[in-house]
């Protein structure tokens, strides 16, 4: 990607194209994922802001593929974030609950179903090829279009990028069974 050679270089415009390319995107796929509990001293654009910066630091770690490659370098970037702020929400003393108040939040075996479906998708897109797993994020969590998604992961038509989302879809469900 020229814009990352760009400011690989040191280009401060390449730098601010690139925030003004993916920060958007990225704040609408955190959007609501950091939980209440975690939204005390950071929100969702502090998350993203924070990963964009670390991700702008770790330049010359990221080995880039294809366009796609580096939203997924992002994306992981914000989930450990997110995960980041939620240890620390976990550490921070909590007030004295008034027993008036109703709770009208998810029970905690709700939760923990979400919470485990979560983790199974998680670990089952880890076990696809990266290939594949770049095109089911652009298309299930960032809302990629198909054309978008073939000029994302260097596939020739958005008929071909359509053929790979649904086959590793199909593999995930296999691995993920009646889920």
């Amino acid at each position: 990607m020229v814009l990352l050679d760009r400011i690989r270089v040191g280009d401060p415009a390449a730098r601010e194209q690139l925030l003004a390319r993916y920060l958007p995107i990225l704040r609408a796929w955190a959007h609501g994922r950091l939980p209440i509990n975690a939204r005390g001293f950071a929100d969702t654009d502090d998350v993203v802001q924070v990963t964009l910066l670390r991700a702008l630091r770790r330049l010359d770690k990221f080995e880039y593929r294809h366009e796609g490659a580096f939203l997924s370098y992002l994306r992981q970037g914000a989930l450990n974030t997110m995960r980041q702020e939620i240890r620390r929400a976990r550490r921070r003393p909590t007030g004295e609950l008034d027993d008036d108040i109703a709770d009208d939040s998810v029970s905690v075996v709700e939760r923990a179903i979400g919470h485990e479906a979560l983790e199974r998708y998680e670990a089952e897109l880890i076990r696809l090829s990266p290939d594949q797993r770049e095109a089911v994020i652009l298309r299930l969590e960032f809302g990629l279009g198909y054309a978008e998604i073939a000029e994302a992961v260097g596939r020739p038509s958005p008929n071909a990028a359509r053929m790979q989302v649904v086959r590793a879809l199909a593999q995930l469900a296999q691995a993920l069974g009646d889920d």
